[in-house]
């Protein structure tokens, strides 16, 4: 089976070809971070003219460097959300024509889920696992029982932890985007225990996450310092920042692990996904709560943590393996839940329930 993924969710605009063997035949990325650097974050009427005007020429890089023809394909899949919606639209249009015009299924994948089931692309990692999706627009604990059965235990009830690092990094003058200049600067550190920060609801019962009130702290700093920040000022501010990121999470994480092992003594595994993936401390730390818990620990590989079209062709695949498709009538969504049967958080409009900022 080989599919074709679009994905035009956000500023990346991006076309993949997959086969049902976990073989990546091609997968093309265009980033737009030349084009929203200068407002300091992704705006949304710029994203969607990118992608329109990009995707078609992608989409023959991709299916060149495939060696694959329309005639080849057995589905079209996109994210049909959530995301900017304006480019979300690009995308499922973009998909729906070839569907239309080629007769081939037409497959609307969740973003989120393409991220949920990447582990399975590259490790072919069984059900059920415990999945961490922490990206710019999302940070949320979840039990991944099979293809579209997810059941949320935690979600931030403020900002997401992707958020939290743009915010951190515009904060500290390092611009934008922030999870990398972040990261480069926390290596850079001579002291990174000089500063002491909140570590939002460690120990506290529960799975949700918090990240407000950190940043917060990160910005009390930067004012006590005063302008301008040395470069050792901003590299160990950084450095703090990460290491307690990082221990939050874990934390959260291990309370998951407890409540995954009561509900599945037979096993599984600790994943984690989206673009905070990425981070290398998080990951190592991740890694040491996994051991310590008898879990194997998946990471993707760091091009596949971000945005990417292989996650959505394989999602696609996933689906259609099922009998799954889409009617052409399918309308984009803004927000898209996992778990639509999740309890809101108080917080945040829109934070866990599906919404992509």
């Amino acid at each position: 089976m080989i599919v074709l993924g679009i994905e035009t969710s956000c500023d990346e605009t991006a076309a993949a070809v997959v086969t049902d063997a976990r073989e990546i035949r091609a997968d093309v990325v265009l980033s737009q971070l030349d084009d929203h650097t200068p407002y300091g974050g992704v705006v949304p009427e710029i994203a969607a003219r990118a992608h329109l005007e990009h995707l078609d020429g992608l989409i023959r890089r991709a299916m060149a460097e495939a060696g694959v023809g329309f005639g080849d394909l057995d589905a079209i899949a996109a994210t049909g959300g959530p995301g900017l919606i304006g480019g979300v639209i690009v995308g499922v249009m973009t998909a729906k024509a070839i569907a239309a015009a080629r007769g081939l299924p037409f497959i609307a994948v969740n973003h989120l889920e393409g991220h949920a089931l990447t582990a399975r692309l590259t490790n072919d990692v069984a059900f059920p696992y415990l999945l961490l999706l922490a990206s710019g627009g999302h940070c949320q604990l979840l039990v991944v029982e099979g293809v579209g059965r997810y059941r949320r235990l935690g979600t931030t009830i403020d900002d997401a932890v992707g958020e939290a690092f743009d915010k951190t990094a515009k904060l500290l003058g390092l611009g934008y985007p922030g999870g990398p200049l972040v990261e480069q600067a926390a290596a850079r550190a001579t002291n990174p225990g000089r500063f002491a920060l909140p570590r939002p609801l460690v120990g506290r019962p529960g799975c949700d996450f918090s990240f407000s009130g950190l940043k917060t702290a990160v910005r009390r700093h930067v004012e006590e310092l005063g302008a301008p920040l040395s470069d050792a000022d901003r590299d160990d501010l950084a450095a703090a920042f990460q290491s307690t990121v990082a221990e939050v999470m874990a934390d959260r994480c291990a309370r998951a692990i407890a409540r995954f092992k009561a509900d599945h003594p037979q096993g599984g595994a600790l994943v984690v996904a989206g673009g905070v993936a990425a981070n290398k401390t998080l990951r190592a730390r991740l890694q040491i709560l996994a051991d310590r818990e008898g879990l194997p620990f998946v990471a993707p590989p760091l091009r596949l943590c971000t945005d990417n079209a292989a996650m959505i062709a394989w999602a696609g695949i996933e689906r259609f393996r099922l009998g799954e498709s889409d009617p052409l009538t399918f309308a984009p969504r803004p927000r898209w839940p996992l778990d639509p049967t999740a309890a809101p958080v108080i917080g945040r409009a829109g934070v866990g329930s599906g919404v992509k900022a």
